[in-house]
């Protein structure tokens, strides 16, 4: 065998080995597969589902398998839409509605809707038209809260057999027609001043009301007074009885006496000069006030 032959051979095992190498080389690129973390792969072998291949690395069979859809599972949101409903006072609102999503089982949003982003806005649309033919106006407007949680709730059932969660439902606004906010304006006017009316009137009644407890106090106060000068009269009269019943007749004259010479000396306090005029008996009711007093002594 000469050199040429034996370097013939050895080129071609090389090749064989070369190619085998890349070969193997090949396989390995095709059959390992590294997802992000914020997606999931979707593999098919021969055209049907196989699995679902999460955030990592996985390992496919080259040739067999092929990733087919690859899914983001990061929450979305969909445009923000209008639509036109009607509440049971048939008055016609246009709510402005924002949804939140993400696909939890991308499997079921591959084979069984087409287009999720207008499926879930068709049914969002849908169940805020029915959830508001359900309530009225002022219940629109004041339970906007609870008219969220039952639309949120009512698309999680919806979108349940697509794979899809829904993180988020908002209604973002309500709008109405111009004859609607004039309407609404002139009633919002009128209970403005119903309640200026009924304020004003309830002062009013409240002033009464604190003038007649005024009245009333003052009534309570004038007859405590009078009651208490009636008992002071009748307990000077009572002290009186008993000094005369005491003292006889004696005492009844001695109080006579006092008070004609009190009288007396209220007429002498006068200012200037002046004639007092005194009855004939004056002095004798001296005299017998200091007689009194002496023998009371």
């Amino acid at each position: 065998m000469d050199i040429e032959t034996i370097l013939a051979e050895f080129s071609s095992s090389n090749s064989v080995i070369l190619l085998l190498a890349v070969f193997v080389i090949v396989l390995v690129l095709l059959g390992v597969r590294i997802v992000p973390q914020s997606e999931k792969h979707v593999v098919e072998r021969f055209g049907r589902l196989h699995s679902v291949l999460g955030p990592g690395i996985n390992f496919i069979v080259p040739f067999l398998d092929r990733v087919r859809h690859k899914i983001s599972i990061l929450e979305r949101q969909l445009p923000n839409a209008q639509q036109d409903a009607i509440t049971t006072d048939n008055v016609l609102v246009q709510v402005e509605t924002s949804v939140f999503y993400r696909i939890l089982e991308p499997e079921k949003t591959v084979y069984r809707i087409r287009d999720v982003d207008g499926a879930i806005a068709t049914t969002v649309a849908g169940i805020v038209r029915a959830q508001i033919g359900k309530m009225e106006l002022d219940e629109v407007q004041s339970n906007r809260s609870q008219l969220i949680s039952q639309i949120k709730a009512s698309v999680e059932d919806a979108v349940d057999d697509w794979g899809i969660e829904v993180t988020r439902a908002e209604i973002l606004d309500v709008n109405l027609d111009q004859a609607t906010r004039d309407a609404m304006l002139q009633q919002l006017n009128a209970e403005r001043a119903r309640r200026a009316q009924v304020t004003e009137a309830e002062g009013e009644r409240r002033a009464v009301e604190l003038q007649a407890d005024a009245e009333l106090y003052a009534a309570e106060q004038a007859a405590k007074a009078r009651r208490v000068s009636a008992d002071a009269e009748a307990y000077a009269t009572e002290v009186v009885a008993k000094a005369i019943k005491e003292n006889g007749i004696e005492a009844a004259q001695y109080q006579v006496a006092l008070k004609q010479v009190e009288a007396l000396i209220k007429v002498g306090e006068g200012e200037g000069k002046q004639t007092v005029l005194l009855p004939s008996n004056a002095l004798d009711a001296f005299g017998d006030a200091f007689q009194m007093l002496k023998g009371r002594k």
